[in-house]
């Protein structure tokens, strides 16, 4: 009686054996279908390929119809607005004018670049890690490639933001001619904040400390003159 268990046992285990081996056969021969169906719905809008084994060439957008749909955006609009009311600002304290040569650190995507030239800046120069063309420029705003004193002023938006804000703001000075001015916004903060940014600043006098809003963020605005002064 053992043994004819036994020897159906060992049938059963010979037979799942068999099965498992076949069936790990067609999972290798058989060809994978891991494509989306190409029948599926896709939406108008977007250049997403159809399926995952869709190969064929994307249409290729030029970099000026790409900038021109980011540009109409609502997002874009309305950062630009924001930056445009805060230079419209300096340009009613007579900080800034038309004539003036202005550099934008840490410019991101170009958003205060274009508002300095959509309030009337014929000379602005935006720089950013990374290139945003046309708009933006790749330098590394901890070691500009700029002779010294060739602007007339220098902004930073994001001054908490830079790996090294002492540095930054030693080029800022560097490049920014006597008399010109560096224009910088961080985190919103009270008096012993505004000291600690102040304190940054070895050759340049602060002139201007106000809180504003940009990009929808509460910001501390602090304007520097550059001379030969001394915190």
């Amino acid at each position: 009686m053992e043994r004819n268990i036994e020897k159906m046992l060992n049938r059963v285990s010979t037979a799942f054996i068999i099965i498992g081996t076949l069936i790990m056969l067609l999972m290798i021969l058989q060809t994978p279908k891991t494509c989306i169906s190409p029948e599926a719905p896709s939406k108008p809008h977007t250049h997403f390929p159809r399926s995952t084994c869709d190969t064929s060439p994307r249409k290729h957008l030029p970099l000026h119809k790409k900038n021109a749909r980011l540009w109409s955006s609502n997002a874009w609009k309305t950062r630009v607005l924001s930056f445009s009311d805060y230079f419209l600002r300096l340009r009613d304290l007579g900080l800034i004018h038309n004539h003036t040569k202005a550099l934008c650190l840490s410019a991101g995507a170009g958003h205060a670049p274009m508002a300095m030239e959509r309030i009337g800046l014929g000379d602005v120069t935006g720089v950013e890690l990374v290139d945003s063309g046309p708009v933006v420029r790749k330098a590394d705003p901890h070691d500009l490639p700029f002779f010294d004193g060739v602007f007339d002023l220098a902004f930073d938006g994001n001054l908490g933001e830079d790996l090294f804000p002492g540095r930054v703001v030693e080029e800022m000075e560097r490049t920014v001619r006597k008399g010109g001015v560096c224009v910088v916004a961080v985190e919103e903060c009270g008096g012993e904040g505004v000291r600690e940014v102040a304190g940054l600043f070895l050759r340049s006098r602060v002139v201007d400390v106000v809180n504003v809003t940009l990009e929808g963020l509460r910001k501390t605005s602090l304007v520097f003159k550059v001379g030969d002064f001394k915190t």
